[in-house]
């Protein structure tokens, strides 16, 4: 039987460096996604001296990375944009596919078979389908991708780059097994989070009430160069196992030149949005916490 002390270390958290892999393993990138099927890392795109348009496979059971036969129609490489994945389907979505140049397409990765497909998704009923964008949130709830966010390039010339920062929130609904439906604009109330890119989502479901959170935290608003004085606002949601209860704000003033890791957030409120119940239908909220 385990002591009290060896049970506490054994429910740590423990970080561990993996070695001793084997096969063709991915070169250094900034900018990619990957996602887990099973014992399956998927890890696709990214940016080093260029934009990446490989698609790497790393197996946890046996330490081995291996690059499997694609075909189909196969996207061109992108970095910072969306991926979900949904059974042995992965979904990806936008992204720049070179400098100052981002995309608005769809495409559809079959793992069982490794076959890639673009897809044309309707457009919404109530106002224009997602501009091409990077730096957004993807995220799978039931049988839709909620997408929130990002960054748009206002410039026809990709060399001039004007950027606009995004807050919309669209909804794309999937079919069982393949393909999509289309996308949509679902109407909330609330406080909308001010507009962002390369911000976090995850989603969040309550085990009783089968309530669904997608949780929004952090992000940057252009505010790269001219910060004085940065506020940040901490907090969780209450129900997370060893969460802190205390709210914690701070303040942090410095010189210009020493502010460039403070100056990639936008804020550090955490969004709870579209709250809903999973069995029913009800409104979509947005609030702050």
């Amino acid at each position: 039987m385990l002591k009290k002390h060896e049970i506490t270390l054994h429910l740590i958290p423990r970080w561990k460096r993996v070695l001793g892999w084997s096969g063709p393993v991915p070169r250094p990138r900034h900018g990619h996604r990957a996602v887990a099927i099973k014992e399956l890392m998927v890890v696709f795109g990214g940016g080093n001296e260029g934009i990446v348009d490989e698609l790497h496979v790393y197996n946890t059971a046996t330490n081995q990375w291996f690059i499997p036969a694609v075909r189909g129609d196969i996207p061109p490489g992108c970095a910072a944009y969306g991926f979900v994945c949904d059974g042995t389907r992965l979904l990806v979505f936008g992204g720049m596919v070179e400098y100052g140049k981002y995309s608005n397409d769809l495409y559809e990765l079959q793992a069982s078979r490794w076959e890639w497909k673009k897809l044309k998704a309707k457009n919404p009923k109530n106002g224009p389908p997602p501009c091409p964008r990077l730096g957004h949130s993807f995220s799978l709830v039931g049988n839709k991708c909620y997408l929130f966010g990002g960054l748009a390039n206002d410039s026809e010339d990709p060399k001039n780059n004007i950027p606009r920062y995004l807050n919309d929130l669209y909804t794309l609904e999937l079919r069982a097994g393949s393909s999509v439906v289309g996308w949509d604009i679902p109407i909330t109330y609330g406080v909308l989070p001010p507009p962002r890119e390369s911000h976090t989502a995850v989603v969040y479901t309550e085990k009783t009430s089968r309530k669904s959170r997608l949780i929004i935290y952090g992000g940057m608003s252009g505010c790269r160069l001219a910060f004085s004085e940065i506020s940040a606002f901490k907090t969780c949601l209450p129900g997370f196992p060893g969460a802190p209860c205390a709210i914690k704000i701070s303040k942090v003033n410095a010189p210009l030149k020493h502010l460039t890791s403070f100056c990639s957030f936008a804020s550090h409120w955490t969004y709870r949005c579209l709250e809903y119940n999973n069995n029913t239908s009800s409104s979509n909220e947005f609030s702050g916490t």
